[in-house]
This record gives structure tokens, C-alpha cells and sequence, in this order.
């Protein structure tokens, strides 16, 4: 931009420099051929004064309007050339202005261009960096989805390990309670039948006084 922005300025200087060049020519052109105009009027004034001390009177003021004409002559044709100089100088300029406008407009353009062109770069950079950032963002998402469901499998499963550990602790506990009950009835059971078998067995004989 800021190239851009100089090169525009070195066309309008440049522009301006040859505007003020050709406007000072023009103006030194005319002033010289006006200043030339009026000291050969005065020239004129002054041989035709002098033309009526002379005896041929007509003859010199004759010969004074031929030479005064031919210079005169000579500084109208230096006029127009001048004229057509400046109508030219002028077109050209016109013409210039044209082109600059041109080489501006076309720089400008391409700098629009460009800007455009580094806006769109940035954009679809920032849109891949986004693309990237939620393709992330979604594979992080679904690993921890993915971890959170291993936990809940892992935890059902020690819960599942522990309620059958208990299970089969309460079962050993309870067979060796079963196991203790049955002992204990089978003592039970084996002191009342020996009991009983005692209160069967019969009395001995009194011994047979001597």
C-alpha cells in the first residue's frame, strides 16, 4: 500500500511538474513575443517620424511598413507556432492525465487485488486452523466418551467381581455355620443316645448277705 500510494504521488508530481513547465513556457513565449511586438511597433513609430525629414517621403514609410510587416509577420508566425504548441502540449497533457488516471486506477486495482488475494489466504487459513481445531476438539471428545465408557465397564465390572466375592464369602460362612450346626446336633444327638442307652442298661443284684 504505501508503494502504491508513492507511486501515485511521483505520477501526480511528475503530472504537475510538466503542467507548471508547459504554463511558464507559454508564459515567457508570449511575454517575449508581445515585448518583440510592442519595441517594433515603437521602432515603426519612430522610422516614420524620422520619414518626413527626408525628401522621398513615401518611399521610407514604404520601406519602414515593409520591414516593420516582415517582422511583425515573423513574430505572428512564431505566435502560432506557439499556439500550436500549447494546443498540443495541451492535448498531450490531456492525454497524460488519461493514462495516469489509467496507471492509477490499474494500481489501484491490483492493490485491491492483492488485499484481496492476502484476505483470502488469512480466511482459509483461519477457517483450517478452525476445521483442525474442532477436529480436535470432536476426536478429544469421543476419546473421552470413549475412556468415561471404559471407566463405567471397568466399575461395573469390579462392582460385578466384589458382589460375587461377597456372595461367595457369604456362602463359605454360611456352609461352615451349617456346618458347625450339624456338628453340634450330631453331639447333641449322640449324648442323648447315650444317655438313654444308660437309663436302659439293668441294675445289678444286691450282693447276698454273708
Amino acid at each position: 500500500m504505501k508503494s502504491w500510494t508513492g507511486l501515485t504521488l511521483l505520477l501526480v508530481c511528475v503530472s504537475t511538474t510538466a503542467q507548471i513547465g508547459s504554463v511558464a513556457y507559454e508564459g515567457a513565449e508570449r511575454l517575449r513575443i508581445s515585448t518583440e511586438r510592442s519595441r517594433l511597433e515603437a521602432a515603426q513609430a519612430i522610422d516614420e517620424t524620422a520619414c518626413y525629414k527626408r525628401f522621398w517621403v513615401n518611399d521610407c514609410l514604404q520601406e519602414v511598413k515593409e520591414r516593420s510587416r516582415d517582422a511583425l509577420a515573423d513574430l505572428r508566425r512564431q505566435e502560432i507556432v506557439l499556439n500550436d504548441e500549447v494546443r498540443k502540449a495541451k492535448a498531450a497533457e490531456q492525454l497524460q492525465k488519461i493514462e495516469d488516471k489509467s496507471a492509477i486506477e490499474k494500481l489501484q486495482f491490483e492493490a485491491d487485488q492483492r488485499a484481496k488475494s492476502v484476505r483470502d489466504f488469512e480466511e482459509r487459513m483461519a477457517r483450517d486452523k478452525q476445521k483442525t481445531a474442532d477436529r480436535e476438539a470432536l476426536q478429544s471428545g469421543e476419546k473421552t466418551n470413549k475412556d468415561a465408557a471404559t471407566d463405567r465397564v471397568n466399575k461395573s465390572k469390579e462392582k460385578a467381581r466384589a458382589r460375587i466375592a461377597k456372595q461367595a464369602a457369604e456362602d463359605e460362612a454360611r456352609k461352615k455355620y451349617n456346618e458347625r450346626l450339624n456338628q453340634s446336633n450330631d453331639r447333641r444327638a449322640r449324648s442323648l443316645k447315650d444317655k438313654a442307652d444308660q437309663s436302659k442298661t439293668p441294675a445289678r443284684p444286691l450282693p447276698v448277705p454273708q
